[in-house]
């Protein structure tokens, strides 16, 4: 077994980025933050790809991608100011290393975020073809003002009907918003498993339905998909704020 909590260097408040491959595992990616970039110009710092989708409406239709008003970089995080302006929450989704992505492999974020109720995260790796029916894979998800989820789509499912989800039942997060914890996704032939501080918390059970096809790994914020035209309140904002981010191919 992968020595996790070593390999993410867990402290008892701070974990440092990994650095370099672990046992089964290339690093291709990692993203530590160090430089400054206020409002506006993450793009020309780190790339447009950081910056991420921008102009049209989020997954529930009331939120706009605004990652000019949303994204900056400071003390060494990438912070996401979640707000309402112009009568519309402003939110943005990143993809940090990129759009041609891969198949199989290990996802590392440390993160944290202000209890926000109406806005979500969905750090998910997603189809680089964009068909939907291959599959998605999220974790963490879920609202902003509680415990997060883990599940995978079911590839193939969406083509008989609805979508469906692996686990068939939800496990969350142990904990909730406030404090720093490091969420891993690994992604491999006929499984994925999901950890939070280095502890498996969840992973899949249907084998055949695990993505097996290139994904790209996409850190987004949005609004709620629950259904009200006033979530969130215009009066909540906060922050959802990334440390760091490392991605692996899978090398066994």
């Amino acid at each position: 077994m992968i020595p996790y909590l070593a390999a993410e260097k867990l402290t008892e408040r701070h974990t440092e980025m990994p650095v370099g491959d672990l046992p089964g595992w290339k690093l291709t990616g990692a993203q530590d933050f160090t430089r400054p970039a206020g409002s506006g110009s993450v793009g020309e710092v780190y790339g447009a790809e950081m910056r991420g989708y921008a102009g049209f409406a989020d997954s529930s239709g009331r939120g706009l991608y605004a990652p000019d008003e949303v994204l900056s970089v400071s003390q060494g995080n990438l912070d996401y100011f979640l707000h309402t302006a112009a009568g519309s929450p402003r939110v943005a989704s990143v993809v940090p290393f990129g759009y041609t992505g891969q198949t199989y492999g290990r996802y590392s974020v440390k993160f944290r975020y202000d209890s926000m109720p109406g806005y979500k995260v969905a750090f998910l790796l997603w189809p680089v073809s964009d068909d939907w029916n291959e599959g998605e894979i999220d974790w963490p998800e879920g609202g902003l003002d509680g415990a997060l989820y883990a599940s995978s789509a079911i590839k193939g499912s969406r083509a008989t009907g609805p979508m469906k989800f692996d686990p068939p039942n939800r496990v969350y997060s142990p904990d909730g918003p406030d404090g720093w914890h490091v969420a891993t996704t690994e992604w491999t032939p006929g499984n994925v498993k999901w950890f939070w501080d280095g502890q498996l918390i969840s992973q899949t059970t249907d084998p055949a339905g695990v993505p097996d096809t290139p994904m790209r790994w996409t850190l987004q914020v949005e609004t709620s998909d629950r259904a009200s035209a006033s979530y969130p309140s215009a009066e909540t904002s906060g922050y959802l704020q990334i440390d760091w981010a490392v991605q692996y191919a899978y090398t066994p």
